[in-house]
């Protein structure tokens, strides 16, 4: 049975670094699947598309709010997932998780949950100013 499992959520102060991790149970999944992504849920708020990454060449997508302080990495080798998050920022607080599609779906240049059939079960970041 997949399992999505992240890691590495904190509490830090603004201006701070975290990285996240996101290891499949299944030996290959990563590869196998086209696309992989990060989102995130602040309380009350909705869920928000942070990152994506094709997984064939490597192409990192952004969200406006996280350009130029997050990076997205994948290590197929590993079967693992990453999100180095730099500058942090209050807003940046809230439960982090990576999902996957179904097979043969690859990322589209809006990052849309629905698109995303595979989810872990979240890591907390927490950024106080």
């Amino acid at each position: 049975q997949l399992q999505l499992v992240e890691s590495g959520g904190d509490s830090v102060q603004a201006g701070g670094s975290l990285r996240l991790s996101c290891t499949a149970s299944l030996s290959g999944f990563t590869r196998s699947r086209n696309c992989m992504a990060w989102f995130r849920q602040a309380p009350e708020k909705e869920l928000e598309g942070v990152a994506t990454i094709d997984t064939r060449d490597g192409s990192p997508y952004y969200a406006d709010s996280v350009k130029g302080r997050f990076t997205i990495s994948l290590d197929n080798a590993k079967n693992t997932l990453y999100l180095q998050m730099d500058r942090l920022k209050p807003e940046d607080t809230a439960m982090y998780y990576c999902a996957a599609p179904r097979i043969g779906a690859g990322c589209t240049s809006r990052i849309q949950p629905g698109a995303f059939t595979y989810w872990g079960q979240g890591t907390q970041v927490t950024v106080s100013s």
